[in-house]
């Protein structure tokens, strides 16, 4: 009887080992097929939607102090994208935060993540929330914000109050039910509560996904610790590379959808610093894309050209660091050009206009149906005159 339980018990065990690990894949790692039928890039459609929001471009930029203020957010939404303001960051601390980030931007590196708790510990205020949504929404643009679980039920009355269009409730790892000391979010209640779409976030699994869209969520962010400034992958050791974390996401969409007719968008946020990450992300299953750094690089940006993650400041454990990216470009040249660069950082709207003609897809739903290839030599393969002149 004893070895009968125990032979029960191993096989009820959890699989370990090499039986468990199974490939997974960054944007260096594949490739995109071109296809049989090829389209003018003029003619192809990238628009996207979230709730009854239509977005001409399926750019979002990322909710980090160095990226988004209530200036650059008008400016991304009158090109056609949309720009998420962190409500737990500067902007809702400071009356004028710009002393704040000129501070930042001239901190020496063994000093920056300090100074970043010192300012953050300034309380989040309530009426600087609605004065930031109100400034957004007088330049004429749909208004989106971003806070964390813990904040999500506070901060959404104050911003449905002050008119917000899209709510996005973000961390580094989100689920369906969040509890803490400090309170619980149920998602489904919130999202039945919200007035306006609610967007989540992050994961990177498909079963996660699904059940996050169970909770009635409106769209959906993919990655877990793949931005350049962000440390989650070496400090927690999580991660799962992009365009694996996006083609499970959207199988999850996939099923979602045949189950119940409701179709959630997939943003893939973080990882991408050229035209050919953003296209593979698309051809992932991506309906639209979240980037920071490179939105942090134009001369628009909060940040002077410094770039830091949401969780850098944490009191006690930062999971992310400032960099300097420096200041590269224009908003409208990075995403529209002309540009002179050749390394695809620019015009990010045309690389993925002139892919989606090469590849034959005529809107972003078929640009999913795109073949993709395992292809770790795609930026090597012939390229020994230009590495060579690399270094």
């Amino acid at each position: 009887m004893a070895t009968e339980r125990l032979a029960r018990d191993v096989e009820s065990m959890p699989t370990s080992g090499s039986a468990r690990l199974r490939p997974a894949y960054g944007f260096d790692d594949v490739a995109l097929v071109p296809g049989a039928l090829t389209i003018d890039p003029e003619d192809v459609d990238v628009s996207w939607q979230v709730g009854p929001h239509r977005f001409k471009l399926p750019f979002l930029a990322s909710a980090m102090d160095g990226v988004v203020d209530p200036q650059f957010a008008v400016m991304l939404g009158r090109l056609g994208g949309l720009a998420v303001l962190n409500l737990d960051g500067l902007q809702t601390r400071y009356d004028e935060p710009a002393e704040a980030l000129g501070a930042i931007a001239e901190a020496a590196p063994e000093r920056a993540t300090e100074l970043l708790q010192e300012l953050y510990r300034a309380p989040v205020r309530q009426d600087l929330i609605r004065r930031r949504i109100e400034e957004i929404k007088a330049g004429g643009v749909v208004a989106a914000v971003s806070t964390t679980p813990l904040n999500a039920a506070a901060y959404g009355r104050v911003a449905v109050d002050a008119g917000v269009d899209i709510f996005v409730v973000q961390s580094t790892v989100t689920s369906a039910q969040h509890r803490s000391r400090g309170g619980s979010l149920s998602l489904p209640d919130f999202c039945r509560w919200m007035p306006v779409p609610v967007v989540v976030g992050n994961t990177v699994a498909y079963s996660a996904a699904l059940e996050l869209m169970e909770t009635g969520i409106a769209a959906l962010l993919v990655g877990v610790g793949p931005g350049a400034a962000c440390t989650s992958r070496e400090v927690l050791g999580v991660g799962v590379p992009q365009v694996t974390a996006t083609l499970d996401c959207a199988m999850a969409r996939r099923d979602y959808l045949v189950r119940t007719g409701r179709y959630v968008p997939i943003i893939t946020d973080g990882g991408m610093r050229t035209g050919g990450d953003v296209c593979k992300a698309f051809a992932a299953g991506a309906d639209a894309v979240m980037i920071g750094s490179p939105f942090a690089q134009t001369a628009e940006a909060p940040g002077h050209g410094h770039h830091w993650g949401m969780a850098t400041p944490h009191a006690s454990l930062p999971r992310g660091t400032r960099i300097r990216v420096g200041v590269t470009t224009a908003l409208e040249q990075l995403l529209f050009g002309p540009t002179s660069r050749t390394d695809g950082t620019q015009k990010l709207v045309g690389a993925l206009c002139t892919c989606m003609g090469v590849c034959g897809a005529a809107n972003l739903s078929e640009m999913h149906a795109v073949d993709m290839v395992i292809a770790p030599a795609i930026k090597t393969e012939g390229k020994v005159w230009q590495l060579a002149r690399a270094f």
